[in-house]
């Protein structure tokens, strides 16, 4: 590549890391997998803007997301103005099915940079629309997702197959994924057609040179102790966490649980985890095993709301929580969470009351005091002591800026505040709000308000809707119940649904008189959400307060009116010295937000080990701005270890895959590619008598509808040598051979169309045009193979307490009798489904694609005579005594309708079908009380 092409590539790359991993990419191929937070997208578009620069180049970028799409086009865009380069032509998205095929067409002859979901992408190197040997080079993000039968994988299977030129670069900064199972790296690396990894951890020397070596951003650690009341709960609910582990140690011996410990506990993918190791032997654990793995999620979900929920909302949360857990009154179900009996869990639910108020409340004083608290009522409203801290910082940069100010700094002034989700900042922007509005009543002195800022007032809010709140939610709550008692069968549902036609929901009440709403409260603050007919009943009325005079004032004085005049009068922009700009964690969009408000004041909220390396880059990359950091967390609470887990998770993972490159051979992916071995796999060996072997003109050949490549199955069938050809069916999922076409249904899948019908006429429509319809039952490879399991995901209908679930195998049966030609295959896995397909093609001739997909749309086809035949005349003979398969094909071939049969005498049906089933077929018709000649009956 010319010099004066890299220039402009190299100035938006000012780490020298970054610029080592970009050359490193420019020269050859590998998977470059580097920690949170160090730029990869950086690093990714300028890769693709050196490629975007030179023209005439077919990219293909794999595996980004919608919000990564929008960063790196807009990023391209800027690199194409900044360096003028008249090839360039940025990001263009494949993203919709709706893009008609000729659209997609021009635009692959054109070239350019394509991010291409792989669904569309595997459909269009399969169907030939877009040519593979065309492609410049694939790149392709979150690498870890990258499996043995993930679509990434086999489109990258199908490049490589037909391109051996084009470049290919992977890229990931998550080590943990590849550090799980058997020689990880390998198989990653073998997935992704690869054969250099190359390892970027923060501890990497060129990465601490480049972010250590320069001026570093000045971080303000800040430990807040948390309010014994918050210790307590964590204490108890950790307590409970614990003890629910060895629960399950108890009860599950022979599984690995050697990650089954508290601190594994407190990350998000615990549960899943161990959801992942019981699921072969889900159907044998017993009913205490599976409440106990839903009940850790709840039990993680009640620490976090701990931390991030403000003491009202948490008790809120509490309240919903035990009203779920606790059986209706008169039921005899005793299978409460085992949790809940503990200590700790009381001691929960009484802390968690004592932070918000103490004494007793009735329903006779909620309903009594609407809008204000009871007196029997003491608000106690305990306040995160981070909102304290929260509001000092505030004052100390407040003062930093005023006494010590940065005439050379070109950054702005604003203050940058990230928190961990979009709950935690709507908290903090009322807080912010309302920290020095003073509550009635309370805090007479106006100058100790403006000095000491508190939530009272916030508080004091959330304590009144929660009041109201609460009154609804028993009334709610005894509506079930009584209406549960009353019901004896039908769902929850339905018993709620029959409940509405009685009388009108106490929310509604809640609405219309007002529930404790204060002025200036949000929807969000008063828990009720307006609907439709609330809006135009509440217009009406202010309408109908408006005087006609003042109506038809109105009116003349907007006659004419500009809407953009003396705009300035009324607008201006934000000074950015005077912003406080709140916003969530996500991911590596977060450099978008520190290269756009350009902040002179961080203040993290809650911890983040990524975000603090977003910090150290955008510092090292802007000599010339100042960053200070306030880092906040809660001194000895799971925030604070969850954090260190995470920096602790990360570092081994990095030094586990050091250990495995310096031992990984080298991974061969030519032989696996070979065009000899593709010729080798046609050759059949399943000659009887010693013949010879003998190779088929063509490769094995399925025809696969193009909305089964969200399955892995197509990819697996194609790893065994099997060519897949993607079209549109009207009828089946899979023809295998003119005469075999199946239907595949995972268990999930299978319920739903059992549910909805959907099945019958699939089944239906594959016996009229193939001779050998089949209906594949597919299960997960990880996943128990038994229909036990997914019991759970059925509604229990309710039988003197008892729970039933629906049959599946009763309604599978029932199938098999509707249609006796239906065969069923049971697959365990889709490894197991693609060795089943290659049996069933043995010795087989290849289905058609054009008459596959013809078939179902046009009617006036007609393979086989079997198959054009009436289906519901069909099925009333079958209904008849004697009758069987093999009788009924007969008849169906030598008669024209029912009507003839019916008129035929016994000896004529005998000579058709023998004498013991035409004598019992004769009895039948001649048994009615009607002339059977006289009655019009469907035709064959």
């Amino acid at each position: 590549m010319p010099s004066d092409e890299k220039a402009p590539v190299k100035l938006s790359l000012p780490l020298e890391f970054q610029q080592d991993i970009f050359k490193e990419l420019r020269e050859e191929d590998e998977l470059v997998l580097i920690a949170r937070g160090l730029g990869v997208l950086r690093i990714v578009t300028n890769l693709l803007h050196s490629y975007d620069a030179a023209g005439n180049n077919l990219i293909l970028l794999v595996g980004a997301d919608e919000r990564e799409n929008v960063w790196i086009g807009e990023a391209l865009a800027e690199h194409a103005a900044i360096s003028m380069a008249p090839k360039a032509r940025g990001l263009s998205l494949v993203n919709t099915d709706l893009m008609s095929v000729g659209t997609r067409e021009k635009m692959y002859a054109q070239g350019g940079i394509f991010s291409i979901t792989s669904r569309i992408l595997i459909v269009d190197f399969l169907s030939g629309l877009m040519n593979p040997e065309t492609v410049t080079g694939v790149v392709v993000l979150h690498a870890e997702r990258v499996i043995a039968t993930s679509l990434e994988a086999f489109i990258l299977r199908i490049y490589r197959q037909k391109n051996k030129a084009g470049f290919l670069k992977a890229f990931s900064d998550q080590p943990e994924p590849f550090t799980t199972g058997f020689a990880p790296l390998h198989n990653m690396m073998k997935n992704l057609f690869l054969q250099k990894p190359a390892l970027y951890p923060r501890f990497h020397v060129a990465v601490a040179k480049s972010l250590e070596g320069r001026k570093k951003a000045e971080v303000i650690e800040l430990e807040v102790p948390m309010t014994d009341a918050m210790r307590d709960i964590q204490n108890a609910v950790l307590e409970c966490v614990e003890v629910s582990i060895s629960e399950l140690r108890k009860a599950n011996t022979g599984i690995e649980m050697e990650d089954w410990t508290l601190d594994s506990a407190l990350h998000r993918n615990f549960d899943t985890i161990i959801r992942r190791q019981l699921d072969p032997v889900w159907h044998r654990t017993s009913f205490k095993t599976r409440q106990v793995v839903r009940d850790l999620t709840l039990l993680r979900t009640i620490l976090h709301a701990l931390l991030t929920y403000d003491a009202v909302n948490f008790n809120k949360y509490l309240d919903t929580v035990l009203a779920a857990s606790q059986p209706p009154p008169g039921s005899t179900r005793h299978n409460q969470s085992p949790w809940l009996f503990l200590d700790a869990a009381d001691t929960i639910f009484t802390t968690a009351k004592r932070r918000v108020y103490t004494g007793k409340v009735s329903n006779a004083d909620l309903a009594d005091n609407l809008n204000a608290v009871p007196d029997s009522l003491e608000p106690v409203l305990e306040e995160f002591p981070k909102w304290n801290q929260l509001a000092e910082i505030l004052q100390e940069i407040e003062q930093d800026a005023y006494l010590n100010p940065t005439p050379n700094d070109t950054s702005n002034g604003s203050i940058l505040i990230m928190c961990g989700d979009q709950g935690t900042c709507r908290q903090l922007r009322e807080y912010l709000q309302t920290m020095y509005v003073r509550p009635e009543g309370i805090a007479e002195d106006e100058d100790a308000v403006e000095k000491d800022p508190s939530a009272s007032f916030m508080m004091r809010r959330k304590l009144r809707n929660y009041l109201a709140w609460k009154r609804d939610f028993s009334k709610v709550s005894a509506a079930l119940f009584s209406e549960n008692q009353k019901a004896i069968n039908g769902s929850t549902e339905q018993r709620v649904q029959s409940g509405k036609s009685s009388k009108p929901p106490p929310n509604k009440r809640r609405r219309v008189r007002g529930g404790g709403a204060v002025p200036g409260s949000t929807r969000a603050d008063t828990g009720a959400v307006r609907t439709a007919g609330d809006r135009d009943a509440h217009i009406a009325s202010l309408m109908a307060e408006l005087q006609p005079t003042e109506i038809e004032a109105m009116q003349k004085t907007e006659i004419g009116l500009d809407p953009l005049e003396n705009m300035e009068d009324y607008y201006d922009l934000f000074d950015m010295n005077e912003v406080i700009v709140i916003h969530p964690y996500e991911g590596d969009m977060d450099e978008h937000v520190l290269e756009e408000t350009k902040p002179r004041y961080v203040i993290m909220y809650e911890p983040d080990a990524a975000f603090i390396r977003r910090i150290e880059v955008y510092r090292s990359s802007h000599t010339d701005r100042t960053v200070k950091v306030f880092f906040m967390y809660y001194g000895g609470s799971v925030e604070e270890q969850r954090y260190l887990s995470a920096v602790r998770r990360e570092k081994d993972a990095f030094t586990k895959l050091i250990r495995e490159r310096g031992n990984m051979a080298i991974t061969l992916t030519a032989a696996a590619l070979d065009p000899q071995e593709s010729f080798l796999r046609t050759i059949n060996t399943r000659i009887a008598g010693g013949g010879r072997l003998a190779a088929t003109t063509q490769p094995p050949r399925v025809v696969v509808d193009v909305r089964e490549f969200r399955s892995s199955l197509p990819s697996l069938l194609h790893g065994r040598g099997i060519v897949i050809v993607p079209c549109m069916l009207t009828v089946g999922d899979y023809v295998v051979t003119p005469d075999i076409c199946i239907e595949r249904k995972s268990v999930r899948d299978l319920i739903g169309s059992f549910s909805n019908g959907r099945l019958y006429n699939q089944v239906e429509s594959m016996m009229e045009h193939y001779k050998s319809p089949m209906l594949l039952i597919e299960f997960d490879q990880n996943k128990s193979f038994t229909l036990e399991p997914f019991s759970d995901l059925s509604v229990p209908t309710t039988t003197a307490g008892l729970a039933v679930a629906p049959d599946l195998q009763g309604k599978i049966v029932m199938l098999t009798l509707a249609f006796p030609r239906l065969k069923i295959i049971w697959s365990s896995s889709p490894y197991q489904t693609a060795e089943i397909f290659s049996e069933l093609k043995k010795q087989q001739d290849e289905p058609d694609p054009l008459k596959a997909v013809q078939l179902g749309l046009d009617p006036a086809m007609a393979g086989d005579e079997m198959r054009t035949f009436n289906q519901v005349p069909q099925d009333m003979l079958r209904a008849v005594p004697g009758m069987n398969e093999k009788i009924l094909t007969t008849l169906s071939l030598e008669i024209e309708s029912i009507q003839e049969l019916a008129n035929m005498e016994e000896r004529d049906i005998a000579k058709l079908v023998g004498t013991d089933a035409a004598r019992r077929i004769y009895r039948f018709f001649n048994k009615s009380l009607y002339e059977t000649a006289d009655i019009g009956l469907p035709t064959l």
